[in-house]
């Protein structure tokens, strides 16, 4: 039943003149898996900041970018739009997860030997205030905290170009050592 109900909204959506489209490209992700056996966490997401590699699958198909990145810290790009709401009228929470928790990861990427992983095991957001086209760009900062050789931890920001914070946000992620 609900199968019947998706193709009649689709149906209304697509019968109107409201609707857009938007048609996402990526590379292969398996070029970031091959390099990141040989480079070490700073030079492969500087590599991307360069151009020498793709922007990741998400971040095409989000619309946000890796812009900065030192030992520690990254720094994202996000310009919210229509694509990005909800049913509410606002941007959607996990555009503002999304960057946060890219920002924070990268954080802790570009601390990382070559050949060793991470992946987040917890994310705690908080929202300060909505997002909506009209926002503005955001940028999102991630800040390593803590580097163990299990356990890393950062802390995230996204401010709009004046400064305000409409989220901020806490990760632990889980180092893989090989």
């Amino acid at each position: 039943m609900k199968k019947g109900l998706s193709s009649v909204v689709l149906h209304n959506l697509m019968s109107d003149n409201t609707s857009r489209t938007r048609t996402v490209s990526w590379h292969d992700p398996q070029v970031y898996l091959e390099n990141l056996q040989t480079m070490d966490g700073i030079t492969f997401l500087r590599s991307i900041v360069e151009g020498k590699m793709p922007t990741p699958p998400i971040g095409i198909l989000l619309d946000f970018s890796l812009e900065q990145i030192e030992p520690g810290r990254a720094v994202f790009i996000v310009k919210p739009a229509e694509q990005h709401y909800n049913p509410i009228g606002a941007v959607q929470g996990g555009l503002a997860a999304a960057v946060l928790d890219a920002a924070m990861g990268c954080a802790i990427q570009s601390t990382l030997p070559a050949g060793v992983g991470y992946t987040t095991v917890e994310l705690h957001l908080n929202y300060i205030r909505p997002i909506t086209n009209d926002t503005g760009p955001l940028t999102g900062i991630g800040k390593i905290i803590h580097s163990g050789r299990r356990i890393a931890t950062a802390e995230g920001h996204l401010t709009d170009t004046s400064g305000k914070l409409y989220a901020h946000s806490t990760t632990t992620c889980m180092i893989f050592q090989p």
